[in-house]
């Protein structure tokens, strides 16, 4: 199965914000190559916000191009079999942290935005991943910075769409 069937597979049993959902299925109908940076319609991209729920923080990098603090992701590459696959990848390669897991239950949320030319759209598939109980987190090139905050810290770091996928993710635990 290629990377393009699996995300239209989780989309398919994705079963919340379901017109946006249909925007993703959408674009991977009309786009073969719509998972990759190439397609200069926009592509999926995969995140995931690194939780440590024992101490009650999440894992944030300060991206290098944005200045924004952000959940772990970007692009999807070829040697990635699965959305989660490539949602693992990026937090573990941004993070430092080995022996991430995610989320069990699949995407926490999905999140469009739109991106400078030569692209127009990430369209993110986010999940969320648990820390070890003694993970260090490492930096990595691609950020500013790495930190820990508090859940209660969050909405006065990030934008909305890491707010709420951690109040999703939040959620899930629950």
């Amino acid at each position: 199965m290629s990377l393009h069937d699996d995300a239209v597979l989780v989309l398919k049993g994705y079963e919340d914000q379901p017109e946006l959902r249909d925007v993703y299925l959408d674009h991977l109908a009309e786009h073969p190559d719509g998972m990759y940076k190439p397609c200069g319609a926009g592509h999926l991209t995969s995140s995931a916000l690194v939780i440590d729920p024992s101490r009650g923080r999440v894992l944030l990098t300060l991206h290098k191009k944005l200045g924004m603090w952000l959940q772990m992701g970007g692009h999807c590459e070829p040697g990635d079999a699965t959305v989660e696959e490539a949602a693992l990848r990026e937090a573990t390669e941004e993070s430092g942290i080995a022996g991430l897991t995610l989320l069990p239950g699949g995407p926490v949320r999905l999140d469009r935005h739109p991106i400078p030319a030569p692209c127009h759209w990430h369209l993110d598939v986010q999940y969320a991943a648990l820390a070890p109980a003694d993970a260090v987190a490492e930096i990595s090139e691609e950020s500013l910075d790495l930190r820990w905050f508090a859940y209660e810290d969050v909405a006065g770091v990030a934008d909305t769409s890491v707010v709420e996928l951690l109040k999703g993710t939040l959620a899930r635990l629950a």
